[in-house]
């Protein structure tokens, strides 16, 4: 008789039972995961992402794992308590902008200095490869982390036309990280700190006049709408956010060892790579509708770029000064990223 691996499985199990052996093993019981994340579910990330990540691991655990997904902070809080949340198991998973909580994960900041990111998969593959070497067993010792990635290039969305670094002086721009808080400064405009999902109030109110995002999530924020020109820069981005996909440390351990080589399977480098680059390759629809539209997109050529990137420099001085004090070498740490990044550049 052809007997398949699932009805062998079904035949030990029911022997199991007639043995008096009370409840199934520890191998074929069944796990629900909750996921909570900060976008609405039909944005890129929750639906290109995170949805395709948690369907692999279901179809992986032959059902055995459900995850459940909960958008937009439906489990309550605010974004910058996501990671917390993963620590303290509020969540089983969240997936988070790391810099919603500025100076705690000081080595993960080296890919959100300004003109760093070539590459999405390339830097997401060097923040993978950096987080093993520096961060797993330092800065995020207490949570077990999935995937690290960044987005596409990052740049300015605002209610009028900028060109040069002098046109920034005055503007009120929403800044993703602590670095491009910083470097707005350095360029005369005011930093307003606001999570993502804040940006269209703040646009439409006036709190507002701009804000640093990549172009795959303005269609899901509807910026195109609200404001009408976009600044984005050839070659070297104006900057990137990380990201991590995180996971509570005891749920994780808790979980037998059949079941924990699924989540790994689709965790590590392979996944932040395709994470990166999926979030990446949403840029390119996102421009096209801002361009159908009729919007202003103006685009810095890499030379005159140049201005752009010397204005930053004081940014990058004072973040390997804030590393060394905290007995990190920052500039090691530039040099490493750097390095990485034109290597795994295509």
């Amino acid at each position: 008789m052809n007997i398949t691996r699932k009805s062998f499985m079904s035949l030990a199990g029911a022997a199991a039972l007639a043995l008096g052996m009370g409840s199934a093993p520890a191998s074929a019981q069944e796990v629900t995961l909750s996921l909570h994340q900060f976008l609405p579910a039909q944005a890129n990330v929750p639906r290109l992402v995170l949805d395709v990540w948690a369907d692999n691991v279901e179809e992986d655990s032959n059902g055995r794992i459900k995850i459940d997904r909960y958008a937009s902070m439906q489990l309550g809080g605010t974004p910058p308590e996501l990671i917390d949340q993963a620590i303290d198991g509020v969540a089983d998973i969240v997936w988070t902008v790391v810099g919603y909580t500025p100076g705690r994960y000081p080595s993960t900041e080296v890919f959100e200095l300004p003109f760093m990111m070539t590459n999405a998969r390339a830097a997401s593959r060097a923040y993978w490869e950096m987080y093993e070497k520096h961060m797993k067993d330092t800065e995020f010792k207490d949570v077990h982390i999935l995937g690290t990635w960044v987005h596409g290039p990052g740049m300015i969305h605002a209610n009028r036309e900028i060109n040069v670094p002098g046109d920034m002086q005055g503007l009120k721009i929403r800044g993703g990280s602590r670095l491009i808080n910083d470097y707005l400064s350095v360029l005369g405009a005011t930093p307003v700190g606001m999570p993502v999902p804040a940006v269209p109030e703040g646009l439409s109110k006036g709190v507002i006049d701009g804000t640093t995002i990549p172009w795959e999530v303005t269609s899901a924020l509807k910026v195109p709408e609200l404001v009408k020109n976009h600044t984005e820069f050839e070659g070297k981005a104006l900057y990137v956010l990380t990201f991590v996909l995180a996971m509570n440390k005891d749920r994780y351990e808790a979980l037998p060892d059949d079941l924990k080589k699924v989540i790994d399977d689709n965790s590590g480098l392979e996944f932040s790579v395709f994470a990166g680059g999926t979030q990446a390759d949403s840029d390119a629809p996102a421009r096209e509708a801002a361009v159908a539209m009729g919007n202003n997109i103006v685009t810095v050529s890499e030379e005159d770029a140049k201005a752009w990137r010397d204005a930053a420099q004081p940014v990058y001085d004072s973040w390997v000064a804030d590393m060394d004090s905290k007995g990190i070498d920052g500039q090691a740490l530039i040099d490493e990223a750097t390095m990485l990044i034109e290597k795994y550049t295509e």
